[in-house]
């Protein structure tokens, strides 16, 4: 960690002078590893998973930080593979979570095929979920799947997202991620959409596919990024490094930081929504109900009289209900 750097990360957003060329770089410290802490109290995930998830973590906060949206990112990885179910959160702050599920054994060394796309099943989700709601509106979700245009497998996190953003976007993206057990890093480099004069008569982001000069030419240099460089350089030396010859102007930085967004009253809606039957079968069998949160790991217990609580007040608040006073 270079001197001055904020205890969770730093995130900066720049653009090139003049050039239809926008970037994000993210070095993430104190809130990623305090997501490792979080689960190592419930025995950790093997490297693999722990290097795709600090990278879909970096991942999704590159990608909130570049739109402009009241809500949270989620980015979910599911398959058939031995991870059944990887998921990263960003909210808006950028206060960052994220968990995985593994339900086989995970081999050394192995790439997003072997951990989620074995059958060729597994898919990239990413869901945009308003934080207000109006009535009858559903959150936004893109969905690919881990293979490129010719069906061959995507070996690293980057391409499948690259895939997504030229699909969803039509934006050429150019992605490096990087994670160990101390930094989950990426540098992020966008096309612009085509604005004013050039939106008119017809013309679309589509038209500039793989064909904008300046964005092809930033992007080569974004290429050259190693992965050792994104996790043990600081942000001026890494863009110095790669875009010495372009004029940048980079905006205020931000802190990102881990966050969790349970908490009871979450999980007591939760269990009403299973209903009475289920919730006092475990009851009866265990003499209390205990949900532990997979992404900061804490506990919320229920005894009978907290479930009874919460199932009176359920039917007191539902609608044609009427209170006696």
């Amino acid at each position: 960690m270079s001197q001055g750097t904020p205890q969770g990360g730093e995130l900066h957003k720049f653009i090139f002078e003049g050039l239809p060329v926008r970037g994000v770089l993210v070095r993430l410290t104190g809130a990623w590893t305090d997501i490792l802490a979080r689960r190592a109290q419930s025995g950790g995930y093997p490297a693999p998973v722990r290097q795709l998830l600090g990278e879909m973590t970096a991942a999704a906060a590159l990608m909130q930080a570049g739109i402009k949206f009241n809500g949270s990112l989620i980015l979910q990885m599911q398959g058939d593979g031995p991870v059944a179910l990887a998921v990263a959160e960003a909210q808006p702050d950028l206060s960052l979570r994220a968990t995985a599920q593994i339900t086989g054994e995970i081999p050394e060394n192995a790439r997003l095929e072997a951990l989620l796309n074995l059958d060729g099943r597994g898919r990239c989700a990413i869901t945009l979920d308003p934080k207000d709601r109006q009535p009858g509106q559903q959150a936004y979700q893109g969905v690919v799947p881990l293979h490129g245009d010719r069906g061959e497998p995507l070996q690293n996190l980057s391409e499948v997202l690259e895939h997504y953003m030229l699909q969803s976007e039509q934006l050429d993206t150019r992605l490096v991620l990087a994670a160990d057990d101390h930094v989950a890093a990426g540098l992020l480099i966008q096309r612009l959409p085509i604005e004013g004069e050039g939106n008119l008569g017809g013309r679309s982001n589509e038209d500039e596919i793989g064909l904008n000069e300046a964005f092809n030419r930033i992007a080569h240099f974004a290429a050259t990024l190693t992965q050792e460089e994104l996790l043990t350089l600081d942000t001026p030396t890494i863009l110095h490094r790669l875009f010495w010859e372009e004029e940048l102007r980079l905006f205020e930085p931000m802190t990102p930081r881990f966050a969790c967004t349970c908490s009871r009253e979450r999980v007591g809606r939760m269990l009403v929504s299973l209903g009475r039957e289920e919730v006092e079968s475990v009851l009866a069998e265990q003499g209390q109900v205990e949900v532990t949160c997979e992404f900061c790991g804490q506990r919320q217990t229920f005894d009978p009289v907290d479930a009874a609580e919460l199932f009176l007040s359920a039917a007191a608040h539902a609608p044609g209900s009427s209170t006696v006073q």
